[in-house]
């Protein structure tokens, strides 16, 4: 991607998404989802990193989501500072928990990429345990949107 097409997305991204705490949220999660995905990088064993991949694109798959509910939230409740607007209050919880809960699941995939470097049997399970959190976070904000609507 050029400079300018970065420009003109980074223009887009704050138009809609505005400079205070929804534009945060998003960001939030973006580098949370970043995250995940250079630790992915880092797993050596091919069924392994196989297996893994699927959740993370799973989650990946919630950005559109996020963005879009940032971008109401932003409507419906403009922000251009630190101050959470009351009215959708629990919606930047939620938001805010599905990006902390995001960045745990990293935390997971990295102690699991370290046992498989040590030999360790890995166990998928707390991934998957961890990616549903993040999806119920984000299912959760966006029922608290719709009823603020």
């Amino acid at each position: 991607m050029g400079f300018f097409s970065r420009l003109r997305d980074q223009r887009a991204i704050s138009r809609d998404l505005g400079q205070g705490v929804w534009r945060r949220a998003h960001d939030r999660f973006v580098r949370s989802l970043d995250r995940v995905f250079q630790v992915l990088e880092g797993i050596e064993d091919n069924d392994l990193y196989n297996e893994v991949v699927v959740r993370a694109n799973e989650l990946a798959d919630l950005l559109p989501q996020v963005r879009q509910l940032c971008i109401d939230s932003q409507k419906l409740t403009p922000s251009e500072d630190e101050h959470i607007p009351q009215a959708t209050s629990q919606v930047h919880r939620a938001l805010t928990k599905s990006a902390n809960d995001l960045a745990t699941t990293a935390q997971v995939i990295a102690m699991m990429r370290m046992q498989a470097k040590d030999g360790e049997e890995t166990n998928l399970k707390p991934v998957e345990h961890r990616a549903q959190i993040v999806k119920d976070d984000v299912s959760q904000a966006a029922k608290l949107l719709a009823d603020v609507k």
